[in-house]
């Protein structure tokens, strides 16, 4: 059977989907705090920017796939407006409930959807704009996923991958210390779950580069695509059109 890797592990395919399910619901309830205090409070930052890069129109339909605990479906929601529409859409049912109970506490009433990103249940052309933020690196056929999502997308919209990228290379020895020693001491400390954040530092080195993912975008139908390297390239933002 075909395989891929699950962090620095080989796995069989069908095995992945099942283990990225358990890390998630593993974490769910502490992923906003870990988040913050894994980054620094940079990841709102990071989620900011993305909004002002995807410049949100009122009455625009936005599609936040893998969408978690709804950082990006909670600001989209306010820039559309009434007129507008955001769907928060997860694989993983504990990240999804979070995400939809959050929208729910703010006043936010917008659609959800449990579903896998490389089969999403939309008409084509459907969205002005799609999104994925750390999730991307999660899933199996990364390709597969990037073609579902510019299928949905109408003419003229675009995507935004926002994820964890290969750091500036002054900064690798420290960025490893602190990936592969702090995170999951981290996550031992906080989350009582320290094998599911050293996956997380695995994951993020198994993910393609700022190039490879641009060309990957490319490969699957996307144009313009652009790449936006953030605090040194620990994280990366790339947009592509469809045109």
């Amino acid at each position: 059977m075909p395989e891929t890797h699950f962090g620095f592990e080989t796995v069989d395919e069908r095995e992945k989907a099942g283990r990225v399910k358990g890390v998630f619901s593993s974490v769910a309830s502490k992923y906003d705090v870990m988040n913050d205090l894994m980054s620094a409070g940079m990841h709102r930052l990071w989620k900011r920017f993305t909004i002002e890069i995807a410049a949100p129109r009122k009455g625009e339909r936005v599609l936040d796939v893998a969408g978690g605990t709804a950082d990006l479906s909670s600001a989209f929601a306010k820039r559309v407006g009434k007129t507008g529409q955001v769907w928060l859409t997860d694989i993983n049912n504990a990240m999804l409930s979070v995400g939809r109970d959050r929208l729910l506490d703010e006043g936010v009433i917008a659609p959800t959807a449990q579903c896998d990103a490389e089969k999403l249940p939309f008409p084509d052309n459907h969205f002005d704009i799609v999104t994925v933020a750390f999730g991307l690196r999660n899933m199996t056929h990364k390709d597969r996923a990037l073609a579902e999502m510019r299928r949905v997308l109408r003419p003229g919209g675009r995507l935004l991958v926002l994820e964890f990228s290969k750091v500036a290379k002054p900064l690798q020895p420290l960025y490893d210390v602190y990936s592969f020693k702090v995170l999951p001491w981290l996550g031992e400390k906080i989350a009582g779950d320290a094998a599911s954040y050293k996956y997380l530092a695995e994951s993020i080195r198994m993910h393609p580069d700022q190039a490879t993912l641009k060309s990957m975008m490319e490969q699957a139908g996307l144009e313009r695509v652009e790449v936006f390297n953030l605090t040194a390239g620990v994280v990366a933002l790339h947009r592509g059109y469809k045109f």
